[in-house]
């Protein structure tokens, strides 16, 4: 015998969600309170498959959350928090209303607080689970830090996310952490590899910012108090780490190897080679900065990677050598002339330093003087695959990586490409002469021999020694792959020949979109080249 039938919508998916309405009254909150519940305890809505059935047939739209979820809540103390404040800003405003001025002093030292070591804890329970999560958590302080002092935000907030961003960018410099650096519309995003582990953050330009009073206070208040507290904690940690000299370098341990093992385990050992180079590729090195230049991103990438940096002491404390010092190697400026130069050093564009990072080495400074047209910022972040386009920078900079080409000056290079134009036209010159000259021969062997059998005549036999065919090993194989594949396509089911249909499909579509953009691309430098031609044609 079975128990009590269920009613509709009482069993299944519509039992496992509940609306946000639903939840906020079973957790008697308000609608602010509940939304910063769920942030601090990291408990998102969640979009049911079947949205109807969940909703009991309405179509109106709602927000549903798990109800295990909410049923987890009930039990969170600081919900109990949440009320006694809800109940102290209700005394507060009483007591301001009857003018009870010593009842409102006394209310205020009674404030309610509460602390969030325990959902830190319990959201991360290890160190690496709060490092692999603490990409939004340091992009939020880094915006914090660049408010402006203004009643809109705490002052104490912004100080706070200030020396916390600080303290983290020193460690980012002690452990030589810092991968890669792209500058974007939005700011500069950094990459940098803390125990194993990328962390990828954004650091929003030095512009001034107009900040909406309820975006600072509502919305942003509860998270930036749990990543301010949580980045503090992993500032600690991390500082412990530097000071006990738990991160020491690592060394691949050398095992015998065959095979595919043995060709990962020199990959492996390349590409460590590869990062300890780059650690040091400003090693060196002596940089001052211009007034005009971003002082802060470019002392912080310099000094990540070995390099000596300063700027004018007017600017800002922390200038250790000034800009008359003979030993400055480079001196990064961002305007198109200067007053006085030395000999000495060279005079760069700030975006030379970033190319360099991505580059994992020390990128030729002509490209980047002053006043001259910059290349191209290549994001580091983008991995091209098979059959993918990649512009002819990425080409040059990674033969540039291998050592194979070497740079040369525009002037030669166009003279170059001008005397291969002409010799290939030359070439395809005395090809057609070859190639007309023996198809008239052969014409007129053919018109002979039509001739002789519309006469009836017999033919002449001659008997001409053979010549010996040499055979190409490396078609015979390719030909036999092309018949392998060809036979293994023939074989294969109805569906995998399906998928496989597909999977080629998607290829050339990529080869052909990848066609189109080098296309583009030499549409784009041969109108260059042209204009660039007009210009000197002009001068002359």
């Amino acid at each position: 015998m079975g128990g009590l039938q269920k009613k509709k919508y009482e069993r299944g998916s519509a039992s496992n969600y509940i609306t946000r309405n639903k939840a906020r009254k079973k957790l008697q909150l308000s609608l602010a309170d509940f939304r910063r519940l769920c942030i601090l305890k990291g408990i998102y809505p969640h979009e049911p498959k079947h949205k109807k059935k969940v909703n009991k047939g309405s179509t109106a739209p709602r927000t549903f959350y798990l109800l295990k979820d909410i049923r987890f809540l009930l039990h969170e103390p600081i919900v109990r928090k949440f009320r006694e404040y809800k109940v102290f800003v209700r005394k507060l405003r009483k007591a301001y209303a009857k003018a009870e001025w010593t009842g409102v002093q006394r209310l205020k030292e009674n404030k309610p607080s509460y602390k969030l070591d325990h959902i830190v804890k319990e959201r991360y329970p290890t160190f690496i689970d709060a490092i692999r999560d603490v990409d939004d958590t340091l992009s939020m302080c880094f915006l914090f830090s660049t408010f402006p002092r203004t009643g809109k935000c705490h002052v104490q907030t912004i100080q706070l996310c200030r020396r916390l961003t600080v303290e983290w960018m020193n460690y980012i410099i002690a452990s030589r952490s810092l991968r890669k650096v792209f500058l974007s519309i939005k700011g500069i995003y950094y990459q940098a590899e803390v125990l194993g582990q990328p962390v990828t953050w954004l650091v929003p330009y030095q512009f001034s910012h107009n900040v909406s009073a309820y975006l600072s206070t509502h919305n942003t208040r509860a998270p930036a108090c749990l990543f301010e507290l949580k980045l503090a904690a992993l500032s600690a940690s991390l500082a412990r780490v530097i000071s006990s000299g738990q991160e020491e370098e690592v060394e691949l341990d050398q095992f015998p190897a065959e095979g595919e093992d043995a060709e990962q385990l020199e990959a492996r050992q390349k590409e460590q080679m590869q990062l300890e180079a780059q650690k040091k590729v400003f090693e060196g090195l002596k940089f001052f900065l211009n007034r005009e230049v971003p002082r802060e991103p470019l002392a912080f990438v310099i000094r990540c990677f070995g390099g000596q940096v300063s700027w004018d002491k007017s600017l800002c404390i922390g200038g250790t050598y000034d800009v008359t010092d003979e030993t400055i190697t480079h001196q990064i400026v961002d305007r198109p002339s200067l007053d006085k130069q030395y000999i000495n050093r060279y005079y760069i564009q700030p975006q030379w330093v970033f190319d360099c990072v991505n580059a994992r080495l020390l990128l030729p400074v002509e490209d980047y003087f002053p006043g001259v047209v910059l290349p191209p910022h290549l994001s580091p972040f983008a991995e091209e695959k098979d059959g993918d386009y990649m512009p002819p920078e990425k080409l040059q900079m990674l033969a540039l990586q291998r050592g194979e080409m070497p740079f040369k000056a525009e002037s030669e290079e166009e003279e170059e490409e001008e005397e291969e134009e002409e010799e290939e036209e030359e070439e395809e010159g005395s090809v057609d002469e070859e190639m007309d000259e023996e198809e008239v021969t052969e014409e007129m062997n053919l018109k002979q021999m039509e001739q002789q059998r519309a006469q009836g005549k017999a033919l002449s036999v001659k008997v001409t020694p053979g010549k010996m065919k040499m055979e190409n090993k490396m078609r015979l194989e390719q030909e036999e792959k092309a018949e392998e594949k060809r036979l293994a396509i023939m074989m294969m089911k109805k569906k995998e020949k399906y998928l496989y249909d597909k999977i080629m499909f998607g290829k050339k579509r990529k080869i052909r979109e990848a066609n189109k953009l080098a296309a583009k691309r030499k549409a784009h430098d041969d109108n260059a080249k042209v204009e660039k031609k007009k210009k000197k044609a002009k001068k002359q």
